[in-house]
């Protein structure tokens, strides 16, 4: 049997562990299947996937192998070399507390760095598939935008759509009059945020304006019932991924964000934004005519 228990701060409560210590397991998970052992790895919640080290038979395995972190002499790693104090054990990208002269549990270790030496950490090797970056610009509790109630069914609706998502989702506050909730300080930092972002969802005008002028697609929701200015904006600009919160199922919602984060849509949302600048670049003219011949009467009087 060669069978090993891949150990690191996953599987120990209250340790921090992070997406690099998660990164670095799997790449040890396949080197270790890759030199022909059996593998399995010592998990606590909210880590699923594997068993309890304080559980499992440590007859059954014919190495540990301890990866990623900070390793030191001192809990909670105490009571877990003495369940395996049988079990040669392994070290793999760990950032040794103490000198390895002095002290050194590890039949080998290849640290990321000690008083010996240092390595590059293993997660640059880590193979993640990317998701969707999806921003969030979402009404407060404003009066004018409708009753509380529209606006927190339009919130929930949101979420759920999203907590069904492999996705990256970024919570982005547009408010300026402090404080910001998302910790943003000015329109470019608001705007450079958002034309980031792989799609938009949101119940804001602006959420809406600078999410088609970057070209970035919004699945657009008024939440005011019956529809108000948001609702009216897209329908100006001619975005058809727009909704009234009191005419919005789920299914539609699904079908708007999947087409959202199509090449088709962020062409489209492209295409849209140009036709309202070019719009505007009319009334620009207008505007201006205007106003001059304004200050020229003015200036006659």
């Amino acid at each position: 049997m060669t069978r090993t228990l891949v150990v690191g701060w996953f599987s120990f409560e209250q340790m921090g562990a992070t997406a690099g210590d998660l990164m670095a397991r799997d790449v040890a998970c396949g080197w270790l299947r890759e030199a022909g052992h059996e593998v399995e790895v010592a998990v606590v919640p909210p880590f699923t996937g594997g068993v309890n080290w304080q559980t499992a038979d440590p007859a059954q395995y014919s190495s540990i192998l301890f990866v990623c972190g900070p390793f030191g002499n001192g809990e909670p790693l105490l009571e877990f070399f003495d369940r395996f104090r049988e079990v040669p054990m392994f070290g793999l990208d760990l950032s040794m507390l103490e000198s390895v002269r002095t002290w050194n549990p590890f039949v080998t270790l290849w640290e990321r760095d000690s008083d010996r030496t240092s390595r590059p950490d293993i997660s640059f090797v880590s193979t993640q598939p990317r998701v969707p970056v999806i921003g969030t610009v979402l009404i407060g509790d404003q009066r004018e935008y409708g009753t509380r109630a529209h606006q927190n069914a339009a919130n929930h609706t949101i979420a759920k759509l999203l907590e069904s998502r492999n996705a990256a989702v970024v919570a982005i506050d547009t408010c300026l009059d402090p404080p910001n909730l998302t910790g943003l300080r000015s329109p470019e930092e608001i705007e450079s945020l958002i034309a980031r972002m792989d799609a938009i969802v949101t119940t804001r005008l602006h959420g809406t304006v600078l999410a088609l002028k970057n070209g970035v697609p919004a699945v657009v929701i008024d939440s005011v019932a019956g529809g108000n200015k948001v609702i009216r904006q897209a329908q100006t600009i001619g975005w058809p991924i727009a909704f009234v919160i009191d005419e919005l199922n789920e299914e539609k919602l699904t079908q708007a964000l999947d087409y959202c984060l199509t090449l088709e849509a962020r062409h489209a949302a492209a295409e849209c934004g140009r036709r309202a600048q070019d719009t505007l670049a009319h009334l620009q003219r207008e505007f201006v005519a205007e106003m001059s011949r304004q200050k020229r009467e003015a200036a006659a009087r």
